[in-house]
């Protein structure tokens, strides 16, 4: 937790045990993209009466990404041995078609299977067959879409990867980790005392966060697939925002063990305490560039709260943002060619993006109270939390702005999001 902090949290009883447990999420799409490629997504044969539909988690799936419009089937049903008549999908608009079918196999596993066609030169561009539980049927209805994203655009797909989040309902504070749409989350970590700032490893098998369970803030590190964790930092005072550098060899965190706020940087194990910076001020919320050669982080320094960037090993430092008089949580998009941050407009938080090359600056949401925000990795997306009619919700945002999706949870307050990387 950073002296920027706008939230307050209230001391409760100790820390109590996690357990696995699904969260439900809508998915609220909104806004149109400047140009978007036409497809239609069919039902699967044999998906009907299902609780999952595979062809309703692929059709927002490619929605939420901004690059893709749906175009109206009428109910159409169709399996990935069809010979689907392509003049008559080109009539409804589509440029693209894909259908595929679900089948019960002798061993209980669910066999999903899918083809893409280009509907304007007819021809078959592929398909992928999936044996998979019945718990693993969303991830397969994922890949699907990952499949057809970089079919059609060339470009790796993120909807199979995951995103950790914190929610907040009466006195209880949950960290889950999710697929990207925020459904099929599992409990983390639970307890009576805050959680915050969660980050992926690079490998995606572990989370670093903070969390006030001993009544201090202490950085821990925890295995995504058995729960076991960690402490890496639980010095004195303050231990706060852990980044992992690009190799996940080192995490940098914000301790205050010699007074004031400033960055450090340990091994993976907790152990070779290194302090990267010596400042009259308060600097905080370091974040790697993807070649690991660059610490961007928070600093009062100059009087307010600005963006500066230094080497990794520490050393001098020079200013990146000079709009506004408080800017605040750098991400580094993991292609190093853009920095997500939050800047106070009068009275609102806002969400910008700064292309680093030319330091053009974009405001993307028109939203009063944005906080944490997250690249996708294939750097195209944004997650990061908000406040819409009276609720704390997640939202994710093309980089021009114009496409959204709001995440509403139905278990409280939801914030800190951190968008995991490929691997899964």
């Amino acid at each position: 937790m950073t002296m920027w902090s706008r939230r307050s949290f209230m001391a409760v009883p100790a820390a109590a045990a996690a357990w696995p447990v699904m969260a439900q999420f809508r998915v609220d799409i909104s806004g149109v993209g400047a140009t978007q490629f036409p497809i239609a997504v069919v039902a699967f044969d044999g998906e009907a009466g299902r609780t999952q539909q595979v062809s309703a988690i692929v059709r927002a799936d490619l929605e939420r990404s901004g690059q893709f419009r749906m175009v109206p089937t009428d109910g159409a049903v169709l399996n990935e041995r069809a010979n689907p008549v392509m003049t008559a999908w080109r009539s409804r608009g589509a440029d693209a078609l894909v259908a595929g079918s679900i089948t019960r196999l002798a061993d209980g596993r669910v066999d999903v299977r899918f083809k893409l066609w280009d509907a304007v030169r007819g021809q078959d561009l592929g398909g992928e067959a999936h044996a998979v539980a019945d718990a693993d049927l969303r991830l397969a209805a994922h890949r699907i879409a990952d499949y057809i994203y970089e079919k059609l655009t060339g470009e790796r797909g993120v909807f199979a990867t995951r995103i950790a989040y914190v929610t907040q309902a009466a006195q209880r504070h949950t960290l889950w980790v999710a697929d990207s749409d925020g459904e099929g989350a599992q409990v983390a970590l639970a307890s009576a005392e805050p959680i915050i700032s969660p980050a992926w490893s690079p490998d995606g098998r572990e989370l670093a966060y903070v969390s006030f369970e001993t009544r201090k803030p202490v950085v821990y590190a925890q295995d995504v697939a058995t729960g076991q964790r960690r402490p890496i930092a639980s010095y004195k005072g303050s231990n706060s925002a852990p980044a992992w550098s690009p190799d996940g060899q080192q995490i940098a965190a914000v301790l205050t063990r010699d007074g004031l706020s400033q960055i450090y940087t340990l091994n993976r194990s907790g152990n070779n305490l290194r302090r990267l910076t010596t400042s009259a001020g308060i600097d905080t919320e370091p974040a790697f560039t993807p070649d690991g050669r660059s610490i961007y982080f928070v600093s009062d320094r100059g009087g307010s709260p600005q963006i500066y960037r230094m080497p990794a090993a520490g050393g001098s430092a020079e200013r990146v943002t000079f709009s506004g008089s408080y800017n605040i949580s750098p991400a580094i998009s993991p292609d190093g060619r853009w920095m997500a941050y939050i800047t106070r407009d009068g009275g609102a938080f806002r969400l910008q993006l700064m292309e680093l090359a030319s330091g053009t600056v974009t405001t993307l949401t028109a939203t009063a109270h944005d906080e944490s925000p997250s690249f996708a990795p294939n750097s195209r997306l944004i997650v990061y939390a908000t406040r819409v009619n009276g609720r704390n919700v997640l939202m994710t945002t093309t980089l021009d702005g114009r496409i959204k999706a709001t995440l509403l949870s139905n278990r409280g307050d939801v914030r800190e999001p951190a968008w995991g990387p490929y691997g899964r």
